[in-house]
């Protein structure tokens, strides 16, 4: 029956013998285990925030846009041939079941100016759904109606950058702003939702589409849009939704099944599995070239393993003359081994969580996630790394004929 008590402390007092040997054999796996805390951190964290900022464009949505116009033979891009209307959007919004909202919408960049600031931003023409569609929250004042729609009527809902570089500190509701040269009475501002990327999603105005259709932007085809939003109830009816309204405008602008389509349909949850699975493919990479530094690690280990048996011929040859058999000896080296990679791991975890938190601090606004999935994982790995590079070095001492041993010098 083997000894462990009497083995761990053997193998503990090896190891503080020899303090500095044992410190630079695990510094390779320190390395490994905050390398690969760190790079799984910093996968993790840019996941969430892809998934958060996918959030934030809205969910559970679809895109129609207008197809491409040609000229000459050459395609002059998505929404340039101006084919769908307003009723498109009220008949999808009638017609198609598990519909949450609809959203009819045009856009321009235009100059705002209010007193002697100005600001270049991007015009919306569209209904208050689009806002609930996209996660835009009202943050002062009140959103325009469909009576304001109606009535096409000058009124507008800015976001919080517009804000500040036209107004600064001041409230901007009730003031008047001109888009290009119309006037424009301020309903409302927008919560902050922060840039994704390089686009600020602050830097925006709202203003109803039919205001925008006849004052603003001038539609050289009376009732189109550039494209229409949908939401779905949920995800799972999602591409049953996209399939419906294919086939309700297919028949309303009298498309053959045989015929080019004169609309463009995208699927917001295609695209954000699309960016999680690329993403999660990044993190996996990142762990992976990470993981090349525990197995460093771990040959380190043997090799001063290897050595150890070596230098402790003797020594070994004393415990076998005394009575001690060789899965003694076997257990001793690879307890050694075993304790100088948690050892490491244990202080790689810790390195690796201060070195995570310094990147999100000194980094630009990148995030990152310790989970205590990575650190187990990590010193999962590396207590197997220091089982499978000391065994060897253990057998070997096991093999050692006690006579030779002991006359060894």
């Amino acid at each position: 029956m083997i000894d462990f008590k009497s083995t761990l402390k053997m193998a503990m007092t090896s190891l503080k013998v020899n303090k500095l040997r044992s410190a630079l054999t695990s510094l390779g796996i320190i390395i490994g285990v905050s390398a690969v805390i760190i790079m799984l951190a910093i996968g993790t964290g840019a996941s969430n925030k892809v998934q958060a900022n996918m959030e934030s464009m809205g969910s559970n949505m679809l895109t129609i846009r207008s197809a491409s116009a040609k000229t000459g033979g050459v395609s002059m891009g998505i929404g340039s041939k101006p084919s769908l209307t307003l009723k498109d959007a009220i008949a999808i919004q009638k017609s198609v079941v598990n519909v949450d909202s609809v959203a009819p919408v045009s856009s321009e960049n235009k100059q705002l100016m209010y007193g002697n600031q100005n600001w270049q931003s991007t015009v919306y023409g569209t209904t208050p759904h689009y806002l609930k569609i996209k996660s835009y929250d009202i943050d002062d004042g009140r959103c325009f109606t469909f009576d304001d729609i109606k009535n096409g009527a000058k009124v507008a809902v800015i976001g919080s950058t517009v804000a500040t570089e036209l107004f600064g500190d001041v409230s901007p509701v009730n003031k008047v702003i001109r888009v290009g040269n119309v006037p424009f009475k301020v309903l409302g501002t927008l919560k902050t939702k922060g840039s994704m990327g390089p686009m600020d999603q602050d830097n925006l105005i709202f203003i109803p589409i039919t205001t925008a259709q006849k004052k603003l932007f001038g539609v050289s085809f009376p009732g189109t849009v550039q494209m229409i939003v949908v939401k779905g109830v949920d995800a799972d009816t999602l591409t049953q939704v996209e399939t419906d309204v294919d086939e309700l405008l297919a028949q309303r602008h009298n498309i053959g099944k045989n015929q080019t389509k004169d609309f463009e349909i995208r699927n917001s949850a295609e695209f954000q599995e699309k960016m999680k699975s690329t993403v999660q493919t990044f993190a996996i990479l990142l762990a992976s070239i990470a993981s090349v530094s525990l197995l460093v690690g771990g040959i380190g280990i043997m090799n001063i393993m290897l050595v150890s048996v070596t230098e402790r011929t003797k020594e070994i040859g004393i415990r076998m003359a005394i009575g001690a058999r060789a899965s003694d000896i076997r257990w001793q080296f690879l307890i050694e081994s075993f304790m100088l990679s948690m050892i490491g791991g244990l202080i790689g975890v810790v390195t690796g969580i201060l070195g995570a938190k310094a990147v999100e601090y000194f980094s630009d606004g990148m995030n990152v996630s310790i989970s205590l999935f990575s650190i187990l994982l990590s010193l999962g790995f590396s207590g197997l790394v220091g089982v499978a590079f000391g065994y060897y070095p253990a057998y070997k001492a096991s093999l050692l004929n006690p006579i030779e041993a002991l006359r060894y010098e």
